[in-house]
This record gives structure tokens, sequence and C-alpha cells, in this order.
């Protein structure tokens, strides 16, 4: 048998031994820890095989570094491996070793590999804390041992601990803040998240290197852990071992990812039933949340007592804060074990005190593992105590440390026992599809948004909401409205009622005088009003501000539903916030607070206002009204209505001499943020022309936040948009002339292809992760066709999940149907689109033809929602 075949053959052992393995393990026949190490055996077999046949040079040791180097490999890790040398290699060597190397890629391994000598190992590891750890798993597989016990001897001896400690702390902190620093998003990676298998590993890592080993019970026995933390520890690292085996033999690759698609099917595997009105993956991933909390939560006790171990104080210095509280190294520490026991209103004290006294840096674990021991003692007598009522509330009125304590009131189970109604929503899931964390987070996510008003150096960020709050009176009544808004979701039934219901008995259990507790009620009630009315209404309508002011009564009411607003759709997600729903936003507040002060709401009023503002903006850019009157002259009352004086000046200046051009004209510009761009196309209106325009987007992967759509009085269309694209980045200006000129050729060439045919074409992209949940969680599409209580036309209101090429869908459906657009109100809430157009035609006012036109939107958006499996 020549070497070719001898290497095929090593192969299909890799290969038989592993499908072996996955089946056994399948069948439940062997341990998760099992299946870890019997692949790593396997891989070590390879190793010994291979060198017979492509041999290492001469006094070389290969080693295993990593978490192959620990003795554990999952289905399909990397295989991270160390070819030692005594001295940087001959010519001869370079090829023996790239001969090795090659023949691991070819046998199908997905190797991490290194080639270096002692020294070289050493030096890198002293700047590298990725080396240094991989150094400390380090494994000896085959060749010079001695070689690799002096690294391994020559390594500790040059291991500074404290050094270690140091890197490992700054390391987790890093990786912790690209999570959020919370376990509680809905799609948590369950290797790197905080609370995950990586903090566990980080412990151990920490033991090794302090000379303990990285046993549970090593730890135990140094005085750094109990036994019911070690056993809690040990219980959730076999389950983060066996959840991560799972994911690798789903996903056929590496992926440590609980993706929204995957959920379901691990409740499967782990054969979870519904539980009350929770789904199996529920019951799963809160399972996984509650895993993840006593991980992350034992991981900062852990670092703590790693600190106090590596760098200890003699005597360190007791400062009394009260007869109950002390200060050691600027953590709160209690004076006595039985603290909580003998007074259970220090459970909430304790927080008021760390809000106090900002020198302090942290709790005691001490004290913490006293909170933690004693949460039960918050009972109802607890909660109907008058002297813990005021201490609550003060957590909330004080100025500093509100949302460090009430997330560490959350992970010690503090704030779940105190607010019951809060406990029912720690870890619940959310499939509204904008939303990337859990009720409990999102809400502490809200609290910091308003927070974060209050601080100066966020004051560029936000200023409208900071200089709102700076005069707002009480703005810790914020807070409470904020804790409650979403604490009803999950139950069934409107969850802004029902927890308008809770937050009015907290208001009457912790006597809010009677205006106050008005004002959070009307909050929690409200709380979605006018992030609905500025992106889903015609802000043009008097009657639509009307209405709002009608509902909010006074600038007091008006400046508190904005900071809610805003603090709620930022702590969503990252991706639902934007300058243009900020715009949409302060817009709303802006003509709501006119009008409280006094402002005319009839449409003369507004119109001339509109003008006269306009006029301004456009002498100042040095036209003279003869220009601005040629342009002004084509356009009808519902032009100057629908575009604030800004547009209206930026369209005249662009179109004063061209309102008879035969020519189609395309003007863009970057967005005051710069985050997307600004767009107008004046062309002689034509058939398709919203058609033709929506499938350019759609075919350069842009997305419409905006879209107004207006017919001349000589029948020039003047539409214009607001649009935003993954690939404009930071360097939107750069675009502007590339949109200006292949719009305009769009549109002059007519050259509009078949829906479905550019559909199929862009299915060659991969799908995006917001597609990929959306196929997860699909939203039933509905549509809502009203006729528009001022006019001759129609309003329709489409709710659907957002897909590539809605927008460009449902321009093909209106003009197949011969329906003409007026206006389109474009809101996209994470993969959920809530759409609003303003349509006329002669299809609408029949209503058989009516009927036809919404059965074929229909079909179009359950097409888009439920595509033919070829289409991605």
């Amino acid at each position: 048998m020549n070497i070719t075949s001898k290497v095929l053959l090593i192969k299909q052992q890799i290969n038989e031994q592993q499908k072996h393995l996955f089946d056994s393990y399948r069948q439940q026949k062997i341990r998760p820890d099992t299946l870890l190490v019997s692949l790593r055996k396997v891989i070590d077999q390879a190793f010994k095989n291979l060198v017979e046949f492509y041999p290492l040079p001469q006094h070389a040791a290969l080693c295993a570094v990593g978490g192959y180097g620990r003795g554990e490999l999952y289905p399909f890790s990397d295989i991270d491996i160390l070819v030692l040398l005594r001295q940087d290699p001959e010519p001869k060597e370079k090829i023996e070793l790239e001969s090795f190397v090659a023949m691991l890629w070819d046998l199908g391994l997905e190797i991490g590999h290194s080639v270096r000598t002692i020294e070289q190992c050493l030096e890198i590891s002293k700047t590298d804390i990725t080396i240094e750890t991989s150094l400390l798993e380090l494994r000896f597989l085959l060749g010079n041992r001695k070689l690799a016990l002096e690294l391994n001897k020559k390594f500790r001896d040059q291991l500074n601990p404290r050094e270690f400690f140091l890197a490992k702390k700054l390391e987790l902190q890093q990786r912790h803040a690209r999570f959020n620093d919370t376990p509680y998003s809905l799609e948590p990676n369950c290797k790197e998240s905080p609370g995950g298998h990586r903090d566990l590993q980080q412990i151990h890592w920490l033991a090794t290197a302090a000379g303990m080993g990285p046993s549970w019970r090593n730890l135990v026995s140094a005085g750094l852990m109990t036994d019911d933390e070690s056993s809690k520890l040990k219980k959730a690292e076999q389950e983060f071992k066996r959840l991560r085996i799972e994911l690798h033999l789903l996903a056929n690759k590496r992926d440590d990812r609980l993706l929204f698609h995957t959920q379901p099917v691990l409740a499967e595997i782990y054969k979870i039933k519904p539980q009350d009105s929770k789904r199996p993956s529920e019951v799963l991933m809160q399972r996984y949340y509650n895993s993840a909390r006593i991980v992350y939560q034992l991981t900062q006790f852990m670092m703590q007592n790693f600190q106090d171990y590596f760098f200890p104080v003699t005597n360190p210095m007791r400062v009394d804060i009260d007869e109950d509280f002390c200060s050691i190294q600027q953590r709160l520490d209690i004076k006595a074990d039985d603290a909580f026991e003998r007074k259970p209103q220090l459970l909430l004290k304790s927080f008021l005190v760390m809000q106090q006294h900002p020198e302090l840096t942290d709790m005691t674990v001490r004290t913490q593992r006293a909170i933690w021991s004693s949460r039960f003692r918050i009972d109802a007598q607890f909660r109907r105590n008058p002297v813990n009522r005021r201490l609550f509330l003060q957590i909330l009125q004080s100025p500093v440390g509100i949302v460090h304590n009430l997330r560490r009131m959350t992970m010690l189970n503090v704030l779940p026992m105190y607010i019951p109604a809060f406990k029912n929503v720690v870890g619940q899931m959310q499939h509204d599809l904008f939303h990337v964390y859990t009720v409990d987070q999102h809400t502490l996510m809200v609290i910091r948004n308003l927070r974060r008003f209050t601080m100066p150096e966020h004051a560029r960020e936000y200023p409208l909401a900071s200089h709102l709050i700076a005069y707002f009176e009480k703005h810790w009544l914020l807070y409470v409205a904020a804790l409650f808004h979403d604490i009803a979701k999950g139950r069934g039934g409107d969850h802004s009622e029902l927890g308008a219901i809770e937050v009015r008995k907290f208001a009457k259990d912790h006597k809010l005088e009677p205006q106050d507790a008005r004002l959070v009620e009307f909050l929690v009630e409200n709380h979605l009003v006018m992030s609905q009315v500025a992106q889903k209404q015609d802000l043009s309508d008097p009657q639509v501000i009307q209405n709002f002011v009608d509902l909010v009564k006074t600038e007091r009411y008006l400046s508190a539903l904005y900071l809610l607003t805003v603090a709620d759709i930022r702590g969503t997600s990252p991706k639902v916030w934007s300058a243009w729903k900020g715009k949409l936003l302060e817009d709303l507040y802006n003509q709501a607070l006119a009008a409280l002060g006094g402002a005319q709401l009839d449409r003369s009023s507004i119109l001339a206002q509109r003008k006269n503002e306009a006029m301004a903006l456009i002498s100042l850019a040095g036209l003279d009204d003869e220009d601005r009157d040629a342009f002004w002259s084509k356009m009808d009352v519902a032009y100057f209505l629908r575009h604030d004086p800004q547009e209206i000046a930026w369209h005249t200046r662009q179109l004063y001499k061209s309102v008879s051009t035969t020519q189609t004209i395309v003007k863009a510009r970057p967005t005051d943020k710069n985050e997307g761009i600004q767009l107008l196309v004046y062309t002689k209106d034509k058939e398709n022309l919203f058609e033709l325009i929506c499938s350019y987007f759609y075919e350069n992967q842009i997305n419409i936040l905006d879209a107004r759509i207006h017919t001349s009085n000589e029948g020039y269309a003047l539409d214009s948009f607001i649009i935003e694209s993954l690939a404009f980045g930071e360097d939107t200006r750069s675009y502007v002339p590339i949109i200006e000129h292949g719009l305009a050729d769009k549109i002059t060439k007519k050259q509009l292809e078949d829906f479905q045919c550019v559909l199929k074409r862009r299915s060659r992209f991969s799908m995006s992760p917001g597609i990929r949940r959306s196929r997860t969680f699909p939203i039933v599409p509905s549509i809502e066709l009203q006729p528009d209580e001022h006019s001759k036309s129609w309003r329709l209101s489409i709710t659907a999940t957002d897909t590539p090429g809605i927008l460009y869908s449902l321009a093909s459906t209106f003009s197949r149907h011969n329906i003409n657009l007026q206006m389109a109100k474009v809101m996209t809430l994470g993969e959920r689109v809530e759409d609003v157009f303003i349509l006329d035609g002669a299809t609408l006012e029949n209503p058989r033809t009516q009927l036809l036109f919404e059965r074929d939107l229909l079909e179009t958006l359950k097409n888009l929602t439920y595509p033919d499996t070829r289409i991605k």
C-alpha cells in the first residue's frame, strides 16, 4: 500500500470513529465528557499514525494546546497544535513541516498550528495573553518529550500569576462588553457570552496559574469557593458541555450560538414540554438563563476572591459606615454574619448604602452570599413594611448608582422578590422580531438610557432628551414607568393595560402623590403611542396632531412620554433606532408642544408658517422671489403640508430652473447625521414610476425609510425618499452621485424586470441574521384598507415580516391594479414592518375590484413571508 493510500485509510478511520461516537452519543450510550475525551483520543491516534509517513523534523515535539490541550475536543472545534523545535528549522525541515501540515488539512482536520522554538514561545507569551493561556494547557503528544517538558518548566517559572490575573481580568471585561455585559441576549453565545462556558474556563485558568489545579474541589479547599457554589458550577459546566455538543452536531460545524431557529429543535432534543403559556423553546431558554445567571454571578465572586488571593492585604483597613455596615478595601461588608436574618430591611438598605457612598466599588463576596441566602425573607410582609417601601423609592431617587444597583439587585434575585410581577419576566423571551434582550434586561436597558439623558457626557448624543430631563421635576418617576412598562408581557392580553394596573397598585402601596401616580400610569398604558403616531401617521394632518395633544394634555405628560419613548426604542436593539426615527419623534414633540402653547392647528395656519420659514431659508441661499414662485406655483397645498421648511427650500433650490423639464432629475444629499441619504425624484409622471424606483433600490440593496409621493398641478411627479444601506457605511457622501446617476438612468430607460426574476437572481446572496430570525418567528401578514376621512383617497396599513424586496413587491402589486400612490410611511422594527400607504384609483371605488386587490396583496405578502424553499 502506497503512502497516499495509507493517508486515505487514516482519514477513513477518523471519519468512521467520529461517526460511531456521534451515533453513540445521540443514542445516549455515552455522556458528554466521554464524547469529548474520545474525540480527542481519535485525533491523538491520527497524529501518531500520520507521522509514520510524514515524520516531523528530528528532535521536534508535537504538543496540543488550547481546548485540545486540555484534553477535550468538541465535534467541530479547531484542533490547536504546537510544533516545538530546538532551533529555527533548516530548509529541509521546513519542507517536512509543510508536508505534515498539508496532510493534516487533507485529512479534513480544522487545524490551528504554530511552529516555534522554546525561546519564541516564552517571548510571545509575555505580550499575548491568548498564547500564554494556551501554553498553560500544553499537552505532549509525540516526538521529543524532554523538549516539551523543558518548555513547560521554563514557562511555569516565567509565569507571573499576578500579571496573568490582571490580563485575564481585562480580557473578561472586554469580552463581556462585546455582549453588552448581559447573559440575557435572545440569541446568546453559550461559550463566549457573559455567564457562558468561557467564564467557567476562566476560573480554571486562574486556579491553574495559582498552582491549585483546575479542579472545583481544589478551589473549595483553598477557601475561594463554597461547596454549594462548587456544586452549582460543576452542574452548569456539564450543561454547557452538552449544549455546545448539541449545537455543533445540529449545525454540522463549529457554532456555539443559540440561534432562534435552533432553539425549538434543541427543546425537542432535550424532550422539553410546554409549561403554562410558554413554548418548549422558551422553557429551554429560561433554563439556560438561570444557569448563565448563576455562572455570571459566581464568576464575579471568584474574580474578587482571586484578586484578594493574588494581591493579599495584611490587616485591611476597616471603616465603619453605620451600625450594620462597614467598608473593607472600598467594598461594602456586613458587620455580622446574621445581619440580614436579624434585620431583613438591610436587604434593600445595602443597595442604598452603595449609592450613598460612591467610594464603594463593590460588595464583598461575603455580603453578596448573605444577600443571596436571605433573599426568601423578602415576602408579603416584607413588601408591606413602610420602611422597606421608603427604602426602595430612595434607591430610585438616588442621584447615582441606580442602574448598577438595579442590575445587582436582579442578579442577586432581590428585585424579582420585591416586585413579584418582575419575577415573571426574568428570562422571558420576546418573539416580536426587534427586541434582542429578554424582557427584564430590556427594562434595565431602558432605565439605563433614561439615566444617560441626565449625564452631561451624553448630551451631544441626546440633545433634546437631555434638555427635557434637566427641567423635568422628579425624573425618578420615569424609572418607575420604565420598570413597569413591559412587566405584563407574556401573560396574554394587552401588556400596556395590564402593566398600568400593576403600576397603579405600586403607586398606591408606595404612597406616590396622586398627580405622580396618574403620570406613571399614563406612561405605562401609553408607552407605545408616540412611536406609533410619529412613524405610522401623517404628521402633516392637523387632526393627527390634535388627537395626540388631546391624549397627552399637558407639557409635563408630553415630555415624559417623549423621554420614555426614546429610551424604550433605543433599548430594544441597536438596529431599531435611527436618526430618521429620532427626527420623526422630535417633529411630533415640537408640533404637539406648539399646539399646547396655543399654536393654531388649522391647515391655513400651518401652510403659512411652513411657507414663511421656507422663504427665509431660500432667501439665505440667494434665490429671488420670481425663481421661487416659478416652482411654488406648480405645487398644491398638500405638497407644502407634507414637507418641512428645510425640505421645501432644498427642493426649490434644486428644481426652480427645471419646473417644465422633459428630463428626469434625481438629486440626493446625506441626512443631517450622515446615517442615510435624502433623495428627490422629479419627472413627468409616468406609468410604474414608484415600481421602477423601488426596483432600483431593491437591486442595489438599499432600504427605504420614508417615501412621500406627490404629483404637481401640471402632472409632474415629485417623489421624496429617505434611504439607507449597509454599503454606505460612514462614507454616505460618495454614494450620492452614484445613486443620482443610476436611478435617473433606471427611470429614463424603464428597465423594469419581473419581480420574481429579480428575487431569484438575488437569492444568491446569503441569508442575513434578520431574515433567518424572521423565518423562525414569521409574522402572519395583515392588511387594513379604509377610506380616508378628508379626501377621496384610501389608507392602507400593512403589518408583515421584513423580507427582501417587500416594497418592490408591493409597488408591483399597486401597478398591476392601476393604484396611484400618494404617500408612504415606512416603519421597520427589527424584522417587522408596519407600513402605511395613502392610495387612490378606480380599483378602490368598486367593491369587487377592491377585494381582488386586497387578496392579491395578501398573497404577495404570504409568498414573501413563507417563500418557496428554492428562494432565499
